[in-house]
């Protein structure tokens, strides 16, 4: 997924301050990817997790997914629309009223 203006611009964050966006968008980008981490490593034995972690090639690891974690494309798009929702709950908090 990419975090970029159209993202802004979907959830509504259009109007958000110029110097807060990339902050936010970085925000985002990492939070997802810590909630992804999480819940694909759940169930996941510490052998594997290890196995997974030596991975550097982004072509492997989606294989290795593929195998190990076959709900993890699932966990991906689900995860995404859980802060998108969290988002669109708080876009008033975000971007200040016009």
């Amino acid at each position: 997924m990419n975090f970029d203006e159209k993202f802004l611009q979907e959830m509504g964050l259009s109007a958000m301050p110029e110097p807060e966006k990339q902050k936010f968008l970085d925000y985002i980008q990492e939070e997802v990817e810590v909630r992804i981490g999480e819940r694909i490593s759940r169930g996941l034995t510490e052998m594997q997790l290890a196995e997974f972690d030596a991975i550097t090639d982004p072509a492997e690891a989606a294989k290795w997914l593929e195998k190990n974690r076959p709900d993890y494309r699932e966990i991906v798009t689900r995860t995404i629309e859980e802060m998108k929702d969290e988002i669109r709950a708080n876009r008033a908090k975000l971007v200040p009223a016009q």
